[in-house]
């Protein structure tokens, strides 16, 4: 499920805008464009994570970070993330950003994610209320054990999510 209308940002390699395309077309053809990830923990060493629900247009099923998305085009990244975690998981709190990277995956379904991903993180200790038509589950969990269960059965984990529990750098509870 996918807005056919939806436009995502395309950017160079140093984040700077060259214009907008359909998210699908953008997806079809790997072009590179600018998109967010937010990373949520409790204040007690666990993260929030959410399973796709399985009707997404792709990684459908797959467990990952709290929530992810584009920017609409004049929008901010950062209102952009809180308003995608609102949609979502039924959360609002402030974010602080902690840095962008980029990455290409092949994600299914004819489909290639290649993002500048804008990282945020957030903390949250209330209810979750997930939007059943994006997210299927949820869970809270220790960074070390997602780390390794990404690691022994990555096949059940997105392929950004991946990218970004192989990174050491990250301070996924800054807030």
């Amino acid at each position: 499920m996918i807005d056919e209308l939806e436009h995502v940002i395309l950017v160079d390699p140093d984040d700077q805008p060259l214009g907008t395309e359909r998210k699908i077309e953008a997806h079809v053809e790997g072009k590179l464009h600018r998109a967010f990830s937010v990373l949520i923990h409790d204040g007690n060493g666990r993260m929030l994570l959410q399973q796709r629900a399985p009707e997404k247009y792709h990684s459908g099923g797959l467990w990952t970070n709290a929530c992810c998305g584009h920017p609409r085009p004049g929008e901010a990244t950062i209102d952009a993330a809180r308003r995608r975690l609102i949609e979502e998981m039924g959360i609002d709190c402030p974010l602080v950003p902690l840095h962008a990277l980029t990455y290409r995956a092949d994600v299914g379904n004819g489909l290639i994610e290649h993002e500048v991903v804008h990282l945020f993180v957030g903390h949250w200790h209330g209810a979750v209320a997930a939007d059943p038509s994006e997210v299927s589950d949820y869970a809270w969990k220790a960074l070390n054990e997602t780390r390794v269960e990404a690691r022994d059965q990555p096949e059940r984990f997105t392929a950004w999510f991946r990218v970004y529990l192989d990174r050491q750098d990250t301070d996924w509870f800054a807030a």
